[in-house]
C-alpha cells in the first residue's frame, strides 16, 4: 500500500478514488510546521540556523501519515505545484526522517496541476525528488519576514505605542494606500469647461461634438478656466455656418486578453462579479479541489495560484474547437494564440487558471454548483475561450466641422465614434473596468462628406471640476502591487487580510481607507526606514528571491546582505527618544492631523490655553493629540477626531436594500445596539420580522441585498448525517460561525465557512468535537512569557472564551483589543496583571484586602511587586470614561517579537 499526501482531505478524497485500493490517500491540512512564535526561532549568529515547531493540530495529521507509512514501501509527496507546495512536502518529509521512518522507503515527489485522473496518473508515471531550489526560496522568504517582524515591531512599539506590527511586504502595501490618501488630501480641485454641440447632417441625422481647435491650435483640456471665457466662445459661434471639413475612418484591431492568472483573476471577480479576493480564492480552491458531478468529483480547474499565461497544448485545441463548433469557423483564428508571461521572473508559472475539460460549459455545472462558484467558474470558462477566439474589428472615425466665429477666429468641433465590424472574441467576454480605466468612446456616426454643411441644433458651455485619484479597491491595488513587483501570486490575499485584521485600513463601499493607525505606522517606517518601505528595494528583494528558487545566487548570502544593512538601521535609531520620534511624525502628518484653521492661524496651538503647542502624544491605547503644557492644560483630542458622516444604517428607517424576489418584502439593514444587522419586512402586530446579525469583521459597507439574502436564508441545511441520516445545519451564533447535529455544536473557521463548508468536511468536524466528549476546547497557550519579574509563577498569553488574555498565577487579565496577542511582552502584562489584581472583581478585592495587589503576590509566596506605571502620571485623552487610564510611563518591550 502506497502513502500518498496532499493538502487537504478533498483533494484526499478525489485522489484516493482515481488512484484506487493499492493507495492511502492522506491530507496534511496545509503547513504542518512553522517558525515559534518567540524570539531566537531565526538566528543570524548562526548562519541563520532555523527552529521548526510543529502545529498542535497538524501533530494528528503527522502520526496518522507516520502510521500508514510503518507498513508501506513509498511515500508520495503530491502538495500543491508551486514554492509554498514544495515547502509542505519538505516539512513532512523533515518530521518523517526524525522520527526513523525512511529507512528503505522510496520517496518520491509529483506535482499535477489539475485534479483530474488524467493529470494524477500523469504525474504518478513521472516522480522526481524535492526541488531545494524552491525549498531555499521558501526558507529565505520565511526567514525574511520572521526577521523583520521580530526585529521591526519592537522598536514600533516603543517608539509608537499602540502599533502592532511590521510587516516586510504588508508594510510597503499600506504605504501605497496612505500615499494615495495623500494625495487626494492634497489634491487641489481646478475648474474647466468645454464646449459642447447637439448637430445634425443634411439628412438630419443627429451627432454630438465638441470644440477641439481654435485658429489652428489644438485646446488642451484644462485651457477654458472660467464660465466667461466659455460664454463669449458660445457667443461668438451661435451664428456661425458649419462645414464638414474632413471625415477620416482608420480600421483596428482588438485583441482578446491572456487567460487569468492569479492576480486578473481577483481583479476582474472584484469587477464584475463583486467578490473580495479572499472569497474569490475560497471559491477558486474548491473548484480546483473538485466538486460532485453527476456521483463523481471532478477538478474543474486547473491549479489558481500562478503568474504564467500559457495553456497546454491540448487545452488550445479544445478551445478553440468549442469556439468553432458554437460560434462558427469565423470566430477561430487561423493559427493558435500563444501568450508569454509578462514578468520579469514568473516564479509559480504553471499554466494559465483554465478549465479543466473546456467541453464542459457553464450551464453544464451550474445545477452542481453553488451560485457564487458557478459564476466564478463561467467567468474563467469565457475568459479562456475568448482568449483563443479572433480579433475584434473596429472602424474608428473621426469628423471635424469647422466655422469661424463672429471674433473672426476658425472654430473646429470634433465628433468622434466607432463601429464594430466584425465581433471576434467581444461576442463571448469583454474585459471589466474600474475607475482607473478611461472608457472607449463607443458611439456610430452617421454618414458624412466632406464640404457638406453641417446643423448647429444646440451649443451649451458645459462645467468641469478636475478629480482627485481614486482610492484603491482591493482589486487595483493587487494591479499597483503587481505592476511594481511587490508580492507574489500566493501573497496578494494574505496582505489584504492582515492590513484589515491589524487595523490599519478599512474598507468604505468597497475602497481601502487607511485608518489613523496605519498612517503613523507608514510615517514611522518613511522617517526612519524608508529603505525598507521603498517600492523599488522590495520588488528587488522579491527578484532576489525568484532567483534563489531557480538556482541562480545563494539564499544565505541573500539574508546576510539583507540582515547586516537592517540590523544597522534598526540600532541607529535605538538611542532615539519618544519625543524626536513624535516631532518627526508631526512633521510628516501635518496636513492630516493639523489641518489649516478656518482664520488662517498656526493649527498647532493649542485651543485650550492659548500659548501651548499640539503635538502627538503617546499612550497605553496608542496615540492622541496632547498640548505640550500639560499637565497645568490637559487638552487633548483623538486623532480621528472631527465630523463624520452618519451611516444611514444607523437612523430609525435602517438603509433600504431592495426587496426579496421570494416574499416581496423588504430587506433593510440596520445599525442597532449590539451591532448591525438585516430585516426581512418590518413588524406587524406583536410578530417579529426575521432578523439576522452581520457576522463580525463584516464591513457594513460590504452588505449588499445578495449578502442580506444569504444570511436570512440561514441556517443551511449541508446534507443529512450518513449514520443518523439526521440533518446537519450551519449557522452563526454567540462565539461566532458553527456546525450543529442534533446537540453537538463544531465551531467553523471563518464566516465564509457556513455557506460553503461541504457535508464530508461537517461530519469530520462534528466526530472530532464528539471524540473529545463534547466539551469545549480549552483556553491554549498562545505565547510563553518566562518567569514573572517578581517570581511566584510563569506569565503566560491564552486563548479564551471571550478573547485573549495574560496568566499569572490565579490573575487573569484581558487584552486591550489593540495589542497582538502573540506581540505582548513580559513588561506589558507584568502591568495589566497588576492593573488586574488593584482593580480585582470590580473593586471588591480592594475592599477586602486593601491592596489586591499585595493579595496576589502573597499568594504566590513573594513580597508585593512595585509597579511604576501604577505610580506614573497619566494624560487622559478627551472623551474616556471616568475610571479608565491611560498610562504615558514607558513601556519597555522584549527586544525581540513576532511580526504576525
Amino acid at each position: 500500500m502506497t502513502v500518498v499526501v496532499v493538502e487537504s482531505p478533498a483533494k484526499a478524497k478525489t485522489i484516493n478514488k482515481y488512484l484506487g485500493s493499492d493507495y492511502t490517500v492522506l491530507a496534511s491540512f496545509g503547513h504542518v510546521r512553522d517558525l515559534p512564535a518567540k524570539d531566537g526561532s531565526v538566528r543570524p549568529d548562526e548562519d541563520f540556523a532555523m527552529s521548526w515547531e510543529v502545529d498542535a493540530k497538524a501533530k494528528k495529521r503527522l502520526d496518522d501519515i507516520a502510521r500508514a507509512l510503518k507498513s508501506s514501501p513509498k511515500l508520495i509527496l503530491a502538495t500543491d505545484p508551486d514554492r509554498e507546495g514544495e515547502a509542505i512536502s519538505w516539512h513532512v518529509l523533515e518530521v518523517l526522517k526524525k522520527k526513523g521512518l525512511l529507512k528503505d522507503k522510496r520517496v518520491e515527489r509529483v506535482a499535477f496541476n489539475a485534479v483530474t485522473k488524467s493529470a494524477v496518473s500523469e504525474a504518478i508515471r513521472n516522480p522526481r525528488e524535492i526541488d531545494d531550489d524552491l525549498v531555499e526560496a521558501y526558507l529565505a522568504r520565511r526567514a525574511l519576514d520572521y526577521l523583520v517582524g521580530f526585529t521591526l515591531s519592537p522598536v514600533l512599539w516603543r517608539k509608537l505605542p499602540g502599533a502592532r506590527s511590521a510587516g516586510r511586504v504588508q508594510s510597503v502595501a499600506l504605504r501605497l494606500v496612505c500615499a494615495r490618501e495623500i494625495e487626494i488630501e492634497r489634491f487641489k480641485r481646478q475648474e474647466y469647461w468645454s464646449i459642447e454641440a447637439a448637430m445634425r447632417t443634411k439628412a438630419g441625422e443627429p451627432f454630438d461634438a465638441r470644440l477641439a481647435e481654435i485658429d489652428g491650435r489644438r485646446l488642451d483640456r484644462l485651457e477654458i478656466g472660467d464660465g466667461t471665457t466659455a460664454n463669449r466662445i458660445v457667443a461668438a459661434l451661435r451664428n456661425g455656418r458649419f462645414t464638414i471639413r474632413s471625415v477620416e475612418s482608420k480600421p483596428a484591431r482588438r485583441n482578446p486578453q491572456p487567460p487569468f492568472i492569479t492576480s486578473t483573476l481577483q481583479q476582474e471577480a472584484s469587477r464584475k462579479l463583486g467578490f473580495s479576493s479572499k472569497h474569490t480564492m475560497q471559491l477558486a480552491q474548491r473548484l480546483y479541489e473538485g466538486v460532485d458531478i453527476g456521483g463523481e468529483t471532478v477538478g474543474l480547474i486547473t491549479y489558481m495560484r500562478t503568474d504564467g499565461v500559457q495553456m497546454a497544448e491540448e487545452a488550445i485545441t479544445a478551445a478553440r474547437s468549442v469556439i468553432g463548433k458554437t460560434y462558427g469557423q469565423a470566430y477561430v483564428p487561423q493559427s493558435p494564440r500563444r501568450y508569454t508571461t509578462k514578468a520579469r521572473n514568473a516564479q509559480e508559472a504553471h499554466e494559465a487558471i483554465r478549465p479543466t475539460d473546456l467541453a464542459r460549459t457553464p450551464q453544464q455545472v451550474e445545477r452542481a454548483l453553488e451560485p457564487d462558484m458557478a459564476r466564478l467558474y463561467e467567468l474563467i470558462w469565457k475568459r479562456t475561450i475568448a482568449s483563443q477566439m479572433e480579433s475584434a474589428e473596429i472602424e474608428r472615425t473621426t469628423v471635424d466641422i469647422s466655422t469661424t466665429g463672429s471674433d473672426g477666429r476658425e472654430h473646429v468641433l470634433r465628433a468622434t465614434g466607432s463601429v464594430v465590424r466584425f465581433d471576434g472574441f467581444l461576442r463571448l467576454y469583454q474585459e471589466g473596468r474600474d475607475d482607473e480605466d478611461e472608457s472607449e468612446d463607443g458611439r456610430r456616426l452617421p454618414p458624412m462628406r466632406e464640404g457638406e454643411p453641417a446643423e448647429l441644433v444646440k451649443l451649451s458651455p458645459v462645467q468641469h471640476f478636475t478629480e482627485p485619484p481614486p482610492r484603491y479597491t482591493e482589486a487595483s491595488l493587487i494591479r499597483k502591487m503587481e505592476e511594481l513587483g511587490i508580492g507574489r501570486p500566493s501573497t496578494y490575499t494574505a496582505i489584504l487580510t492582515t492590513l484589515r485584521d491589524r487595523g490599519y485600513v478599512r474598507l468604505d463601499k468597497k475602497r481601502l481607507l487607511p485608518e489613523d493607525k496605519g498612517r503613523l505606522v507608514t510615517a514611522f517606517l518613511e522617517g526612519f526606514f524608508r529603505r525598507y518601505v521603498e517600492y523599488d528595494f522590495t520588488a528587488n528583494l522579491e527578484e532576489q528571491l525568484d532567483r534563489i528558487s531557480n538556482g541562480d545566487i545563494d539564499w544565505k548570502a541573500v539574508l546576510r546582505d539583507f540582515w547586516t544593512d537592517f540590523i544597522g538601521a534598526v540600532e541607529s535609531i535605538q538611542e532615539l527618544r519618544v519625543s524626536d520620534v513624535l516631532e518627526e511624525l508631526n512633521e510628516i502628518l501635518g496636513p492630516h492631523i493639523f489641518p489649516p484653521t478656518e482664520d488662517g492661524g498656526d493649527p498647532r496651538q493649542c485651543p485650550n490655553c492659548g500659548n501651548g503647542r499640539l503635538s502627538l502624544k503617546t499612550g497605553k491605547f496608542g496615540a492622541f493629540i496632547g498640548c505640550s503644557n500639560y499637565p497645568e492644560c490637559r487638552y487633548t483630542r483623538q486623532l480621528g477626531d472631527g465630523e463624520q458622516e452618519k451611516s444611514p444604517a444607523a437612523s430609525p428607517e435602517g438603509l433600504p436594500l431592495g426587496v426579496d424576489p421570494e416574499t416581496g418584502l423588504n430587506v433593510t439593514l440596520f445599525e442597532g445596539r449590539f451591532g448591525p444587522y438585516v430585516q426581512l419586512g418590518s413588524a406587524e402586530g406583536e410578530e417579529k420580522p426575521k432578523r439576522a446579525s452581520i457576522p463580525k469583521g463584516t464591513a457594513i459597507e460590504d452588505v449588499d441585498l445578495e449578502m442580506a439574502l444569504r444570511l436570512l436564508s440561514l441556517p443551511r441545511e449541508i446534507g443529512l448525517h450518513p449514520e443518523t441520516k439526521q440533518p446537519i445545519t450551519a449557522n452563526f451564533g454567540r462565539f461566532g460561525p458553527f456546525v450543529k447535529h442534533g446537540n453537538t455544536y463544531a465551531n467553523l473557521e471563518g464566516p465564509e465557512d457556513v455557506f460553503t463548508i461541504g457535508l464530508n468536511r461537517a461530519v469530520a468536524l462534528l466526530a472530532e468535537k464528539e471524540a473529545r466528549g463534547g466539551r469545549r476546547p480549552g483556553p491554549q497557550v498562545l505565547k510563553e512569557l518566562g518567569e514573572h519579574p517578581q517570581g511566584g509563577g510563569s506569565v503566560q498569553v491564552l486563548s479564551g472564551r471571550y478573547g485573549p488574555y495574560v496568566k499569572y498565577g490565579k490573575v487573569n487579565a484581558t487584552l486591550p483589543k489593540a495589542l497582538d496577542p502573540e506581540a505582548v511582552t513580559m513588561e506589558q502584562a507584568v502591568e495589566l496583571i497588576a492593573q488586574k489584581a488593584g482593580d480585582g472583581a470590580g473593586g471588591k478585592a480592594r475592599a477586602k484586602s486593601g491592596n489586591g495587589k499585595a493579595k496576589v503576590a502573597k499568594a504566590n509566596g513573594k513580597a508585593e511587586p512595585k509597579s511604576a506605571a501604577g505610580s506614573a502620571k497619566r494624560q487622559k485623552p478627551a472623551g474616556r470614561a471616568a475610571g479608565t487610564r491611560s498610562s504615558t510611563a514607558k513601556v519597555s518591550p522584549s527586544k525581540k517579537a513576532e511580526a504576525s
